[in-house]
């Protein structure tokens, strides 16, 4: 008598994407892959660890995935995963959640791994891509300042947001978002008045807000 075949050993079908997933995953990895290394950069600067701002950005790409219906096209992408990406943060690292939000990762984890193979250069993606972009002394001298100034000129000199799009994502009134912008830069070009002059720069003018 022949036995009939296991079951249990039987390899599961493949999840088949819908013709609606598939215009999501495109519509998706139009708007949302290019910022992939700011996000890391971002991630990096928050965490302040490789690892840690890896699995950060995976998981901003996996809640943006899943809430993209959400997402008002023609308005700023960037923008809207930075604040993805700081709720995160402020969730799993600041107060320790035990368990981060859920997604259906089976069903894009393919597509996370496959848009992320795809950058154009992984040398972005390390720890060294911020600190390439500037001077060493400059790099020091930015992480040095406190965290609410830090991260304003990051956000508004580097990544290049707005007083409004920054003002979202750090929860604060534009007012706030100038002040802090002011004072960071006039802490920033004291700490590089040294600098600036080996390197030609004028230091006598005074900054405005």
């Amino acid at each position: 008598m022949t036995s009939s075949p296991n079951k249990k050993n039987a390899p599961e079908p493949k999840k088949t994407l819908s013709e609606k997933e598939k215009i999501k995953q495109q519509e998706f990895q139009e708007e949302a892959i290019e910022h992939i290394n700011a996000l890391y950069n971002y991630a990096l600067h928050l965490t302040m660890n490789p690892d840690d701002a890896n699995d950060l950005v995976q998981e901003t790409y996996l809640k943006a995935y899943k809430f993209f219906d959400s997402f008002e096209k023609g308005t700023n992408c960037k923008a809207w995963l930075f604040k993805i990406l700081k709720n995160n943060y402020i969730n799993k690292f600041r107060k320790n959640a035990r368990e981060p939000g859920k997604v259906d990762y089976d069903l894009i984890k393919d597509f996370y791994h496959s848009i992320k193979d795809a950058q154009n250069d992984n040398e972005d993606l390390n720890a060294g891509y911020f600190r390439s972009l500037m001077h060493d002394e400059v790099y020091q001298a930015l992480n040095s300042l406190p965290e609410e100034f830090k991260e304003v000129i990051q956000l508004c000199d580097i990544e290049g947001f707005t007083y409004e799009e920054i003002a979202n994502m750090v929860e604060s009134p534009i007012g706030t978002v100038r002040s802090r912008l002011y004072r960071g830069r006039k802490l920033l070009r004291t700490k590089l008045n040294d600098f600036a002059k080996k390197h030609g720069y004028n230091t006598e003018n005074g900054e405005t807000p």
